[in-house]
């Protein structure tokens, strides 16, 4: 693994930890990327690659660890008593009839570009990515090795895009929490695990010395892989790498996964358009990392099929307004940033966008001004991908406590990205280690409403 050690940062759980950026780690198990490229191969040699004829296309998927108020974003109910109704007011949108949370501006004024569903039902109920990476309840019966996330089922469909570009990646933080981790290959094995340019991953390969500020500068970056190739060459030649290794290197030295993460190559306006970095923004120590979004798009555009990132936490059983008036305009800035981006460039019938998180919270305001878990219902935001945009699916009563209007489940949701990438769900199975075939939901449909 390439590892460019960052600088510490204080997470939830008291123990300040050094941020990294990992380039060529898949972090599963302390899985290195050349043992990842001898199982491609061993599985490209037992059987042939199916044909990708779908072009490029790709989803992101944001996910918003802890669950977020739904009441104070997407769904307010400004006639509901005081306790429930929180400090928030609605506010008009470009599409007649729509309103949202005052905290999201930009979203209101690019409504037009986005659908929301309201009355997102399924939800396992549990504080873990594991149903948004897989549209599966953690408790579900599973085959051997558990259920893959969307991402390592795509890899499996079809493959990569570009030799030098993983199909699926990982963009987010390692979480302290562990369960809050974006899921990996499940029955589908290293070889569809994410790439993760963050990760807890063991490394057994270092570009010594390179902090994130010479990363933004790309001539010492070259510089830096330059003299790690040289290294590696020696290493070669004395046996001590195998040609996977080698392999690996020349993925990691790929001037397209280079300029992938090389956001300083973006015009100063796009980067200001998507905010600066924060690393502080809450007590808990997961910071929101606007940046992100903007690799998201890079990732895609250089080949990656499915992107996925973690934004701060909505966990608030305390301070709901307080966090969320921190929290949410950052959000609202960086995912407004990102779908115009994929519009200005041409992309938005290519890549799906997809928000949410676990659950929703509390329509009653607890003691400490904070809301608590809610699994009955929640909400998501959708763009790209060719949909009908600009609508609003799904409603809940007057406190926002339950779907009253169509609702949707979680894996309705998977059926419509998949749907937008080309797969047919009632039809597309993936084997898993007893070769039975898998498929990707359990019998949902993709949403009329939307496709």
């Amino acid at each position: 693994m390439l590892t460019i050690e960052g600088r510490p940062i204080q997470l939830c759980d008291g123990i300040p930890r050094r941020s990294f950026l990992k380039i060529g780690g898949l972090a599963m198990g302390g899985l290195a990327l050349p043992e990842i490229l001898r199982a491609q191969e061993q599985a490209a040699e037992s059987k042939g690659r199916p044909k990708d004829g779908l072009g490029h296309k790709a989803i992101i998927m944001i996910f918003l660890a802890g669950g977020a108020p739904h009441q104070d974003m997407v769904d307010l109910k400004p006639d509901a008593p005081t306790e429930m109704r929180g400090e928030f007011d609605p506010i008009a949108t470009n599409v007649p009839g729509i309103q949202i949370g005052e905290l999201m501006p930009r979203t209101a004024k690019m409504m037009d570009k986005f659908a929301i569903i309201r009355s997102l039902v399924g939800s396992d109920g549990r504080h873990d990515a594991f149903e948004c990476c897989t549209g599966r309840h953690v408790s579900s019966p599973a085959p051997g090795g558990g259920w893959p996330a969307m991402g390592a089922s795509l890899s499996k469909l079809y493959g990569p895009v570009d030799s030098s570009v993983p199909s699926y990646v990982d963009l987010s933080i390692a979480m302290a929490h562990k369960p809050w981790n974006i899921k990996g290959p499940g029955f589908l094995g290293m070889e569809h695990a994410p790439f993760r340019p963050d990760g807890d991953a063991m490394a057994d390969m270092k570009l010594h010395a390179v902090t994130p500020e010479r990363f933004n500068d790309r001539a010492s970056l070259l510089q830096s892989l330059d003299r790690f190739r040289r290294h590696a060459d020696v290493e070669l030649s004395t046996g001590r790498y195998d040609t996977f290794t080698e392999q690996a290197l020349g993925v990691l030295t790929s001037s397209k996964l280079v300029d992938a993460l090389d956001i300083e190559r973006e015009t100063p306006e796009v980067r200001a358009r998507y905010g600066k970095d924060s690393q502080t923004i809450l007590q808990s120590g997961y910071p929101a990392i606007m940046s992100r979004f903007l690799m998201a798009r890079r990732a895609v555009e250089a080949g990656a099929r499915c992107v996925t990132c973690s934004f701060a936490h909505f966990d608030w059983h305390g301070n709901n307004f307080g966090n969320a008036r921190k929290i949410v305009p950052m959000l609202d800035q960086g995912i407004t940033a990102l779908v115009q981006d994929l519009y200005d460039r041409g992309l938005e019938k290519d890549v799906t966008v997809l928000i949410w998180g676990e659950f929703g919270r509390t329509p009653r305001i607890n003691r400490g001004r904070g809301r608590d878990h809610w699994p009955r219902v929640h909400a998501a935001l959708l763009a790209g991908g060719g949909i009908r945009t600009g609508q609003v699916i799904g409603s809940t009563n007057h406190l926002a406590e339950s779907a009253v209007d169509r609702p949707v489940h979680m894996q309705e949701v998977f059926a419509t990205a998949y749907h937008n990438l080309g797969i047919d769900v009632s039809t597309a199975t993936i084997p898993d280690h007893n070769g039975r075939p898998q498929y990707l939901v359990d019998g949902y449909e993709p949403m009329p409403e939307l496709v």
